[in-house]
């Protein structure tokens, strides 16, 4: 984590030695209304629209009997959020002055005093944008008008003469007939609903906003890479960009581990983004180890870049220093599939996690922590974040780092068939960049995956002759599916991750066929959809299960907060 300081709404620029970096959140002020109304109401950031409505007493809880049904109305509106924003002297007088958008959702045009600087359509996406010039000193009108995702995506579906595979999508539930526009955003599909959750596509600044300031030399990003390691010594790399607003001759770029340094480069900075990498060993190094295997032992690494002999900042992670591999071949059986930490095969032991909640900015840290300790108190080692939701909060990898509970990390495609043209894959492209750039560096994560079953949609599932071959696009929409998950996201995980594995879905057996249990890994949900008895889970087998379940009844008392009323306790309400 840098060692910037995160300062009040009104506070003033840092000043650091040799350097003037200041960051804040821009959380105070807001206010929104539909755009088609003039009474402004307050609201919370980082939020979305349906937590403010909420809150103002306009729309009820969704989640409170039917009421999902009566609030179907919002996604199809537009939204205009604005606060006041006091700026001064010392980040007005800054070489560097940066808004930076951790989250909006999804569709969003962004404007400072009145001037357009952004214009969004990614809720997994950061955008840094440069208002220097813009920004004022005093009070600064910073608004964020969010289109209707409805609006935006109807004309796309619209526009094709044939209709793709589009998985749990309730259009129906939305008003919109049999319209699943989910595909067309980049949005958590789960916001459309699923067999598991309510349909509310939500709109709003999910992460938070904040504004960057800093003159002269600064370290924008520290990436490590774990070539080599065994008990005896790691072979590392550190990645370190730096940027800076003038040539010097004079750097250096030092690093410590555990407070003792390891490795240190002198170094002359060219003007803009410089790239230093360096290598070297840690000997004899406390190893990271999974919940059962051993201590989740963190070493906490220090890079420093200090400019003409003044130590400018700092940046601290803690990182599981571990050889995390994941092991398929060939053997008499199929191909197997497992993760080898340490130089041991680990037996999996997890579960498929969802979002928390369709309202991502009410999950609290404590929520994050207890849904961690709770895996690994069950004696889980794994947990595979789905597809179908989001890139998790910072928080909950912190938590596995900490708890030593690996990641299977999906890329958020779900059960569907996508419209991969060059704009869309331009766009995931640098979505997929930002979050692992992102999550790189925490040792929890195992694996890269880039869907949830869209390979067993397309090949698997009885539908391609029905919706593509039979409408002459089978060869557009393989190439579609083959641009995204067989070259541009092994592409980014192939230079940006560090070596950590990629695999194109979950299951995944094969380039052009379905999975098939014997080899890779398998989805089971048999006993779910009513095929087979609770007993086949003693029977059934794969190389790896990385999906299976029941869908079971809840505690009662959990039914009762949504359904406090006795008729509707009867199961079959």
């Amino acid at each position: 984590m840098k060692k910037l300081l995160v300062i009040a709404a009104l506070a003033s620029t840092v000043l650091s030695a040799g350097a003037e970096v200041s960051s804040r959140e821009i959380n105070d002020g807001w206010r929104f209304r539909q755009w088609r109304s003039e009474n402004w109401y307050p609201a919370t950031v980082p939020g979305t629209v349906h937590t403010d409505l909420i809150a103002n007493e306009i729309i009820d809880d969704p989640f409170f009997r039917l009421n999902e049904r009566g609030v179907q109305w919002v996604d199809k509106e537009d939204w205009m959020y604005e606060t006041h924003l006091t700026v001064t002297a010392g980040e007005v007088a800054a070489q560097n002055q940066e808004l930076v958008f951790n989250g909006l959702d999804t569709y969003a045009t962004v404007y400072l005093n009145h001037e357009r600087i952004l214009q969004a359509n990614n809720m997994h996406r950061t955008w840094r944008v440069d208002v220097k010039g813009i920004l004022k000193e005093g009070d600064n009108l910073l608004e964020v008008l969010f289109d209707s995702p409805i609006k935006v995506d109807l004309p796309k579906y619209d526009k094709y003469d044939y209709t793709f595979n589009t998985g749990p999508d309730q259009s129906q539930n939305g008003g919109i007939f049999n319209k699943t526009l989910s595909i067309f955003a980049r949005k958590a599909g789960y916001h459309y609903g699923w067999d598991w959750g309510p349909r509310l596509v939500t709109s709003g600044i999910w992460r938070p906003i904040e504004l960057e300031t800093w003159s002269g030399e600064r370290i924008g990003n520290v990436q490590f890479i774990q070539k080599d390691v065994t008990a005896k010594r790691a072979e590392l790399s550190t990645v370190v960009e730096v940027l800076a607003d003038e040539a010097t001759a004079s750097a250096e770029i030092s690093i410590t581990a555990d407070g003792k340094k390891v490795a240190s480069k002198s170094v002359s900075l060219e003007k803009g983004l410089n790239k230093v990498t360096l290598d070297y060993t840690v000997k004899n190094p406390r190893l990271w180890w999974s919940n059962g295997l051993g201590e989740p032992y963190l070493t906490k690494f220090a890079t420093t870049l200090s400019v003409d002999g003044k130590e400018v900042e700092t940046e601290d992670t803690r990182l599981g220093i571990r050889s995390l591999k994941l092991i398929h071949k060939p053997d008499d059986r199929g191909h197997c599939l497992y993760f080898e930490l340490n130089g041991k095969p680990v037996f999996a032991k997890g579960a498929c996690m969802v979002p928390m909640d369709n309202f991502l900015p009410r999950i609290t840290t404590e929520k994050y922590l207890k849904h961690v300790l709770d895996a690994k108190d069950v004696n889980m080692n794994m947990i595979r974040i789905w597809g179908g939701g989001v890139y998790e909060d910072d928080r909950l990898y912190d938590f596995c780092d900490e708890n030593g509970i690996m990641i299977w990390q999906d890329f958020m495609f779900a059960c569907s068939t996508y419209p991969a043209d060059e704009e869309f894959l331009a766009n995931i492209r640098q979505e997929a960049i930002d979050n692992v750039r992102r999550l790189r560096n925490h040792c929890s994560i195992a694996v890269w995956c880039g869907n949830n079953e869209c390979q067993d949609v397309y090949y698997g599932w009885g539908g391609r002759k029905r919706y593509y071959e039979e409408k002459g696009v089978e060869e557009l929409t393989r190439k579609q599916f083959e641009d995204i998950y067989f070259v541009t996201l092994p592409e980014v995980v192939e230079e940006h991750a560090g070596g950590v594995a990629y695999r194109p879905s979950s299951p995944f057996a094969f380039r052009d066929t379905p999975s098939d249990g014997i080899n890779g890994d398998d989805h089971y949900w048999g006993v779910w959809h009513g095929r087979d008895s609770i007993g086949h889970y003693n029977v059934k087998q794969a190389r790896f299960f990385s999906e299976y379940g029941f869908q079971s009844f809840p505690e009662f008392e959990s039914v009762k907060i949504y359904a406090p009323q006795e008729r509707d306790w009867k199961y079959n309400s």
